[in-house]
């Protein structure tokens, strides 16, 4: 399979491509633990750099914050086109 993807607007994603995460759809959702459920609805709308394009098109972001007893707490997601929206390309400055 290709390791092309492109966003809700047709434009090319790459690695280190900057996007934002759009709804993040109940299909999905539904398929995780509700604490991993949780962290990905913290980032709807929160701009990630994609940091690998998977053999399926999915392009994966990542994210950190403090978890409730300090520990740091990171989620990664896959994002399929419709998911996630580029604002930044690499060298663009």
């Amino acid at each position: 399979m290709s390791n092309e993807i492109r966003d809700i607007n047709g434009t090319e994603v790459h690695v280190g491509s900057f996007v934002r995460v759009l709804k993040i759809s109940d299909e999905t959702l539904s398929q995780l633990t509700e604490a991993e459920a949780e962290a990905a609805r913290l980032m709807e709308g929160e701009v990630l750099e994609v940091n690998e394009i998977d053999d399926w098109g999915g392009a994966w972001v990542e994210m950190t914050w403090g978890g409730d007893d300090g520990v740091p707490v990171t989620h990664s997601l896959g994002l399929g086109p419709e998911q996630m929206e580029v604002v930044e390309e690499p060298g663009d400055d």
